[in-house]
């Protein structure tokens, strides 16, 4: 089973610890990590992965990078080891009452903010893989 750190986000988008552990609980419970349920893959227009959203028993979830990651078995990212920041933002694409639309994600270009109703209208529609500027 993937480890994966849960980050309470603070500022525009708020999300509770509890929400993203479970969260990261029922993405944890799908087969090779999610890989093979990923239902919409976001991406910016250099093929940077921006954020996956997956089927799971509890619902929608949707992974996103929050920093640079390693994108091979040689290549390593400039953080120290068992650094604190988290890498991923784990929570449910329905935002629920009185939730933030706003999802922080990042790629190679920098910083993303991704809207949640844009990500859940591209899931309904079977898009599969949305390119976004």
């Amino acid at each position: 089973m993937v480890s994966l750190e849960v980050v309470e986000m603070t500022g525009h988008t708020s999300i509770s610890e509890d929400r993203a552990l479970r969260a990261l609980a029922a993405w944890q419970e799908l087969d090779h990590g999610g890989r093979a349920q990923g239902v919409l893959h976001v991406q910016c227009v250099h093929g940077h992965h921006l954020a996956v959203v997956y089927e799971t028993a509890e619902g929608l979830v949707v992974r996103a990078p929050l920093r640079g990651h390693a994108h091979g078995s040689r290549d390593r990212v400039d953080v120290e080891h068992g650094a604190a920041e988290p890498q991923f933002v784990v929570d449910f694409l329905d935002a629920g009452p009185g939730r933030d639309d706003a999802l922080p994600a990042w790629c190679d270009c920098g910083p993303r903010t991704l809207s949640r109703a844009a990500i859940a209208e591209w899931v309904a529609a079977h898009e599969g893989r949305v390119v976004v500027d």
